[in-house]
C-alpha cells in the first residue's frame, strides 16, 4: 500500500513550512490536486510518480524551487519531460499548483517535504537533470551543515544522474558559491561546464530568472550559475 514520503525521525527539516494564511483558491489546490501529483513510496521502497511518466522522455528533479516560476516554466517548455519539485514550504507549493493549473502541466509531480527520502527512493541513473537554485545559504558556520549541497547529497546527485545529466546549481551568496565548488569539484563524475567567465557570470537562455532573483539583483548580489555534467559510467 502506498503512503506519502516520509521524513525520517533521525533527520530533522530545517526551516518555515508556512507563511501567510493561503487564498481559498490555493488553499482548494493544495487539499484537492497536491494529493493526485504528490510522489508517493510504497511499503517495499518502490516509488509511485503518479502517472503515466513513462510516456515521457526525461525526469528531472529541482529541490527548493521556492514560488515555482522556475520549475512552471521548465515544464511547460519541455513537455516531454516529467519535472520533479519538493519544497517543504507550503506557500511556494501552492504558487506552483497555480502554475499548473493556469498552464494545464500534465508533466509536473510535486513533493511538499524533504527531499532525502526521495532521494533515496529514485532508481539509479534516472534523472537528466537535477536543479538546486538559491538555497537557503545557512550563512552561520554552526548552521553550514544544512545546506542542502554538500558532498553527502553530491554522492547521490552522481548517483541518480544518467550519464551526460546535468546538475544545476546557482546562489547569489558568494561563501555557498565556493562551498558548492567545494562540494562538487573533487567528485570524480561530475565535471564543471565552464570555459569562461560567462559560463558562470551569466544566466544560460533556458534558465529563466525568478523574483527571489530580480530582488538579489537590486540589493547588489550578483549570482553564480554553475553546471556539471555527469561522466560517463
Amino acid at each position: 500500500m502506498a503512503k506519502q514520503i516520509p521524513t525520517p525521525g533521525r533527520q530533522r527539516l530545517f526551516g518555515r513550512r508556512k507563511g501567510h494564511e493561503l487564498t481559498p483558491r490555493r488553499q482548494a489546490l493544495v487539499d484537492e490536486v497536491l494529493p493526485t501529483i504528490r510522489p508517493e513510496i510504497d511499503e517495499d521502497g518502490r516509488l509511485d510518480l503518479k502517472g503515466p511518466v513513462a510516456g515521457k522522455d526525461q525526469l528531472w528533479l529541482e529541490i527548493g524551487f521556492g514560488g515555482g516560476e522556475h520549475l512552471a516554466w521548465q515544464a511547460k517548455h519541455n513537455r516531454d519531460v516529467t519535472v520533479i519539485g519538493a519544497e517543504p514550504f507550503i506557500n511556494g507549493v501552492a504558487s506552483l499548483l497555480a502554475h499548473v493549473e493556469d498552464e494545464q502541466l500534465d508533466n509536473v509531480r510535486i513533493l511538499d517535504d524533504d527531499v532525502r527520502p526521495l532521494l533515496e527512493a529514485l532508481p539509479d541513473a534516472s534523472l537528466e537533470r537535477i536543479m538546486v537554485l538559491f538555497p537557503d545559504p545557512w550563512p552561520k558556520t554552526r548552521h553550514k551543515r544544512r545546506r542542502i549541497v554538500n558532498p553527502l547529497t553530491v554522492e547521490r546527485f552522481a548517483v541518480l544522474l544518467a550519464d551526460g545529466g546535468e546538475l544545476r546549481l546557482a546562489t547569489d551568496i558568494m561563501d555557498y558559491a565556493r562551498w558548492m565548488m567545494t562540494a562538487v569539484w573533487p567528485h570524480p563524475d561530475l565535471v564543471w561546464t565552464a570555459r569562461r567567465p560567462g559560463d558562470w557570470q551569466d544566466r544560460p537562455d533556458d534558465w529563466p530568472g525568478t523574483r527571489y532573483e530580480a530582488k538579489a539583483g537590486k540589493a547588489g548580489r550578483t549570482p553564480v550559475y554553475l553546471t556539471f555534467k555527469r561522466r560517463n559510467r
